[in-house]
């Protein structure tokens, strides 16, 4: 997996050359939220990191990027303010980032109940709608970021975000699920289980880290970079026995490539052999890549007749395989 910044870095690379913008020239986008949009709009908050991306890359396109962020906003102060903050702007699309504080004041009775939170999307959605903007609506990001349920707040923030998803659904607006990137995030880089200091200063409010990560799913999200697809790699390396003759190499691998045409369930494979300089292989030679888009595809493959067809061709060929299967994006 790579770093946040080089992320983000590769983000900003794709929107140079071929990339498709999804934002057209002199159209305006509002990020209207809470005190994590409206610290999103600071020197290095992802509002700013948003514009500048646009900036850099489409310098002559006069895209207004405008953060509407209050602290302490819920759904209904959204609807109190959104014809001042945001319509008056005329918006061509508005990123809605909210529901933290709709869960997180309900510990001190000032939370919003979850009827009226999904009412007050349905009319926020159908407010900018109606003005000829279309929506980006995200699911709250944590109240706490352990990666394993155990935040305080965590059943209730799901409920929430399952609102937002339906909501999102219904109403014809774009999900940018934050939950879920988050989540995964958390499970990959957060393995400790800090409740904060990861994405986040205070298990809530963004980091520099987190910044750059919210810009680079806004990104995708407004279609101006690629958005990443998560696979799963399935990492084989053979050690091959000293007596294996070319013949029997390129019987293999030519099967192996094939397993690609046979299993519908391969999404992509790739080969090649050792060309380390370190000596540090440990005697495997060849390796090989195979991806998945789900476990479940993974587990169809492996008891395959074609796959098993396969193994039986490496009887006695082998001293040892190695095979590790792990989550990325791409």
């Amino acid at each position: 997996m790579r770093s946040l910044g080089t992320m983000m870095m590769a983000a900003l690379a794709m929107m140079s050359g071929t990339a498709v913008a999804g934002l057209k020239d002199g159209e305006t986008i509002v990020f209207l939220g809470d005190s994590i949009t409206q610290a999103g709009a600071g020197e290095t908050g992802y509002v700013t990191l948003f514009r500048q991306a646009i900036e850099k890359n489409r310098p002559n396109s006069s895209i207004k990027v405008i953060g509407a962020g209050i602290s302490g906003n819920r759904v209904p102060n959204l609807e109190e303010r959104l014809d001042r903050d945001v319509l008056a702007h005329k918006p061509s699309v508005v990123v809605i980032y909210i529901g933290i504080n709709d869960v997180w004041h309900s510990k001190s009775g000032r939370g919003t109940p979850k009827d009226a939170f999904e009412t007050g999307l349905k009319s926020l959605v159908k407010r900018c709608n109606d003005a000829g903007a279309r929506v980006i609506l995200s699911t709250a990001s944590v109240i706490g970021e352990k990666s394993d349920g155990t935040n305080e707040l965590d059943k209730m923030l799901d409920e929430y975000c399952d609102v937002s998803r339906g909501v999102a659904k219904e109403c014809g607006a774009t999900l940018l699920d934050l939950r879920a990137a988050f989540i995964n995030y958390e499970k990959e880089y957060n393995v400790a289980g800090q409740s904060q200091g990861v994405l986040t200063t205070d298990g809530v409010h963004l980091n520099d880290a987190g910044n750059r990560f919210v810009a680079v799913r806004m990104l995708e999200a407004a279609g101006e970079v690629p958005a990443k697809t998560r696979v799963l790699r399935h990492v084989v390396l053979f050690k091959y026995k000293p007596d294996i003759t070319p013949a029997q190499l390129d019987e293999i691998n030519r099967a192996f490539q094939d397993l690609k045409r046979q299993i519908p369930q391969i999404q992509d494979f790739e080969r090649g052999t050792n060309n380390s300089p370190e000596g540090l292989a440990k005697g495997f030679t060849h390796g090989y890549l195979v991806t998945f888009a789900t476990e479940a595809d993974r587990d169809a493959y492996l008891p395959h007749p074609a796959h098993k067809k396969f193994v039986e061709l490496l009887g006695g060929k082998l001293e040892e395989p190695f095979v590790f299967d792990y989550w990325t994006v791409e």
